[in-house]
Order: C-alpha cells, then sequence, then structure tokens
C-alpha cells in the first residue's frame, strides 16, 4: 500500500464529503470491507454506501479487493495509509481545499472527543502515553515548513510493532498560524 497520497482539486471535493471521509477512515483504521458492512458501521442504506464507495474508487482512493469476496460479495481496501494536502498552486479552488479542510477538522474533533470519553477506561499503560498537548513558536514560513516537515518525517519513519502489546495509536498532526495573527 502506497504511504500517502496528495489529491487532485477533484479528489479533495469527493473527500470534503463527511460520509466519504469517514468510509476512507473505516478502509484505513479496521480493514477491508464490504458496501454492506460499511452501510451498517455508518447507519446508511447499501445504496448510498455504494455510491460512496465508487466515489472514493474513482479519484484512487480505494480499490477492490479482489482476493475476498465474489461476484455478490465486493468487498474494498484503503489505497493509502494518509492524505497529504498541497497548497500550492491550488489557489484557484480556496473553497475547495476550505470545505476539504473543515470536513476534516470535524472528523478530528469527533475522534478526539471520542478518545477524550474513553480515556479513563483504557489499561493503565495506555492511560499514560497519550497526550493532547500544545505548543506556539514564532516562526517564519519556511521555519513553520521545515518543523512540519521533521514531524512528519519521525511520524512516518516510527515502524508498526509486532509486540503483542502493541495496538493502534493514532496521531493527528495539526500546525497552523495562529487564527487571528495575521489579520
Amino acid at each position: 500500500m502506497a504511504s500517502s497520497v496528495t489529491p487532485d482539486i477533484a479528489g479533495l471535493r469527493a473527500l470534503s464529503h463527511p460520509v466519504r471521509l469517514k468510509m476512507l477512515g473505516l478502509l484505513r483504521t479496521e480493514g477491508p470491507a464490504t458496501a454492506t458492512t460499511l452501510a451498517q458501521r455508518l447507519d446508511l442504506n447499501t445504496g448510498a454506501t455504494s455510491y460512496h464507495l465508487r466515489q472514493l474508487a474513482q479519484h484512487g482512493f480505494i480499490l477492490e479487493d479482489t482476493e475476498r469476496g465474489n461476484a455478490r460479495d465486493r468487498w474494498w481496501r484503503a489505497a493509502h495509509d494518509s492524505t497529504r494536502t498541497d497548497f500550492e498552486g491550488q489557489g484557484e479552488s480556496e473553497e475547495d481545499i476550505e470545505a476539504y479542510l473543515l470536513t476534516v477538522a470535524l472528523a478530528y474533533g469527533d475522534r478526539l472527543r471520542a478518545a477524550v470519553a474513553e480515556m479513563h477506561s483504557l489499561p493503565e499503560p495506555w492511560r499514560k502515553v497519550g497526550t493532547l498537548s500544545d505548543w506556539e513558536r514564532s516562526l517564519t514560513p519556511p521555519g513553520a515548513q521545515a518543523l512540519v516537515e521533521r514531524l512528519t518525517a519521525i511520524i512516518e519513519e516510527t515502524p508498526h510493532s509486532d509486540d503483542e502489546t502493541a495496538a493502534p495509536f493514532a496521531v493527528n498532526l495539526n500546525a497552523f498560524p495562529r487564527p487571528g495573527a495575521h489579520t
């Protein structure tokens, strides 16, 4: 599976739909699934689910998993581990980029609220390893870009563990100029 993808504007538009973003997230985190399985998880009908899956496939975010299922039972899998947004050269589509980013921000907020809600029920060793921290630094645009690149490299270079105590560990990287600082 490819590590990441940087979608074009049409791809960003496709991912701006909250249901599609959730479907892609489920296929990434929980593995291959059918339209029926995803419909049940997302409380949708299978027709709507199939439509959204076709849209994701059309833009290369998911692939049919031909090693599973049969003619009646079509399985889908994520085509990559992460989605990146390239803000350069897309000034003519600022509304599309903003719509996508707002959808992502809402999805991250939902996931973060769910993580906080279950923190108290985590096994003791897992209660101590997360963080909800924030920092501010005064940086130039090249300095900010260098910081984001370093943090991204650390995340991507951290290997998956095969240890029996390993579990999925989510990392969201949110780095941005402080709202209101440049207006």
